[in-house]
């Protein structure tokens, strides 16, 4: 699952250039609002009505564990390779590992012009969560054994 704050037709070209090898196309797709995909990302359909979101006691209730950190160069292959790995270890819908680049510029804005205190050095965060329906020890050290693994020591040069 992923975000593209853009229209499709501007998201293939850029996938096709960056990422052939996933062979993303139109069909694996959707295009919605910013708005909606605050929808989606809560668990409730695109098309349900937009005023849920201001409704606490509509919104779905889950627990979940996580923690984050910067990224300060590209993960080698290696690397998403045993995250891969690690991630299968739970079932596959009750974990989330989320890379947040920040368009890819926040390097190239002045710091003067917008504070943003993780901008120098870092690409993007990376969230790794766990949801907590069964056990929550259980997705707690899933969390912490996927961060120990992107610990430095683990896969230079990663900065969490």
């Amino acid at each position: 699952m992923s975000l593209f704050l853009g229209r499709i037709d501007r998201l293939l070209p850029l996938m096709q250039l960056s990422f052939p090898e996933l062979g993303l196309i139109r069909e694996n797709c959707s295009e919605v609002s910013w708005i909606q995909s605050a929808l989606f990302f809560t668990g409730l359909p695109t098309g349900a009505s937009l005023s849920v979101l201001t409704n606490r006691t509509l919104l779905p209730k889950f627990g979940a564990k996580a923690k984050s950190g910067y990224v300060g160069q590209p993960i080698p292959e290696e690397g998403l390779e045993g995250i891969w790995k690690l991630l299968f270890l739970r079932d596959p819908e009750t974990t989330l590992v989320m890379l947040t680049p920040y368009g890819g510029r926040m390097s190239e804005i002045s710091e003067s012009q917008i504070p943003f205190p993780h901008r120098a050095g870092n690409l993007y965060m990376i969230y790794i969560g766990a949801f907590t329906a069964g056990d929550k020890q259980q997705a707690l050290n899933w969390v912490k054994n996927l961060y120990t693994y992107l610990d430095p020591q683990s896969i230079p040069p990663i900065m969490l």
